[in-house]
């Protein structure tokens, strides 16, 4: 067979090598850590540990510099990241997208831990904005449901319950249960640090840096990036303004569905 004709053949068969993201597309990336729950347990503190929170935001910061994305946003093991419809990044091939975003996460949690980590990458695709600010009250909702498991689940586990116990205890309970349960052993959720019930966001911002020219011997002011991380975000309502805020978008976004 003909060279050519031959490597043409074996092309053909990489079916999904031209699948891309839509034209004028919102898109998020977002990461999940590939059995980090038992990782986490034998390495960090439960429910939280700060340090492994540390991880996940360098990580995040990294992915959202390298492929540079407009907004990240991690709570417990996952990332999120946002492309605006102009990106065109590996010709916004999802092959390319999904396994380069996992790659880098892997690389980048690897490198800070010191020890083999793995993530997995997947795509989420809105048409507007109102669907990027649906998509992360979502994973906010998300964030505050896992940590309210989280807290009762190990809370049992500490006081001595089994890892069947501790479920079965929580498998029908209603927030209001959950609420009380952490309340019996003297915890109010609404009082725990706002990172472990919100999430994290991280986003870039200009900032004017003092300089001085040596060739015109002036003083001068240069625009710089920097990305802020915000521990403290705000929940509902002001966290859809925000999420708005960062799309650059100005015309109301509807409130989520109740």
């Amino acid at each position: 067979m003909d060279a050519d004709m031959f490597e043409a053949a074996q092309r053909a068969r990489e079916y999904f090598h031209e699948l891309t993201v839509l034209p004028g597309a919102w898109t998020v990336i977002r990461l999940d850590g590939r059995g980090f729950s038992r990782f986490t347990e034998q390495r960090f503190d439960k429910p939280f540990d700060a340090r492994f929170s540390d991880l996940m935001v360098t990580t995040a910061e990294t992915v959202l510099t390298e492929l540079g994305g407009r907004y990240a946003y991690t709570e417990s093991d996952e990332i999120s990241v946002l492309f605006d419809p102009s990106f065109d990044l590996f010709g916004r091939g999802v092959e390319k997208l999904v396994s380069i975003s996992a790659g880098i996460a892997t690389a980048a949690f690897t490198h800070a831990v010191g020890e083999p980590a793995h993530f997995d990458s997947r795509l989420w695709v809105g048409v507007g904005v109102p669907d990027v600010v649906d998509y992360f009250s979502w994973r906010q909702a998300d964030a505050a449901r896992c940590a309210l498991n989280g807290w009762c689940y190990w809370t049992l586990r500490k006081a001595g319950q089994s890892r069947q116990q501790a479920t079965a205890a929580l498998e029908h309970a209603s927030t209001a249960d959950k609420n009380e349960l952490l309340f019996r052993h003297d915890i109010n959720f609404n009082d725990l640090p706002t990172w472990q019930r919100r999430g994290i966001g991280l986003w870039w911002e200009t900032y004017q840096r003092p300089g001085h020219d040596p060739i015109r011997q002036i003083e001068v002011t240069a625009t710089r990036r920097r990305i802020t991380i915000d521990r403290d975000l705000p929940m509902k309502a002001a966290y859809r303004d925000l999420i708005q805020s960062r799309c650059g978008n100005t015309n109301p976004v509807p409130a989520e569905p109740s």
